[in-house]
């Protein structure tokens, strides 16, 4: 079992940035990709970035440019630093992680991301 604990979510104005943390604990023996998703009210929960354990990196196109993923692996954590947010930004953040050659999902409890205009 791995647990996940998110950080860093809140009420900003556009334009303003937010650092998203969340760190991973339990069974990380085989700690693969670690991500954020997003799920608006009333839409799809969406894939926003992810991150390999070698450092390979991809993003959703509304948030390239704007948006950076890291990890530190010593610290079994993910990051996310959003910048030049924006009120279509407004959503639950999750966390995920994969474990294992199969890559099998584990979610944090969402942290609430509010972009007011």
């Amino acid at each position: 079992q791995v647990q996940l604990v998110e950080s860093g979510g809140g009420l900003v104005q556009a334009g303003g940035s937010l650092r998203l943390s969340c760190s991973a604990s339990g069974s990380l023996f085989r700690l693969n990709t670690m991500g954020w998703y997003r799920q608006a009210p009333g839409k799809q929960r969406e894939l926003v970035a992810e991150i390999t354990k070698s450092g390979d990196t991809d993003y959703v196109d509304s948030v390239k440019g704007r948006f950076t993923i890291s990890r530190d692996n010593a610290k079994n954590t993910v990051y996310l630093q959003m910048n030049s947010l924006k009120p279509e930004d407004t959503a639950i953040y999750y966390c995920n992680v994969k474990t294992g050659v199969s890559m099998t999902d584990y979610w944090g409890q969402g942290t609430q991301v509010t972009v007011s205009s």
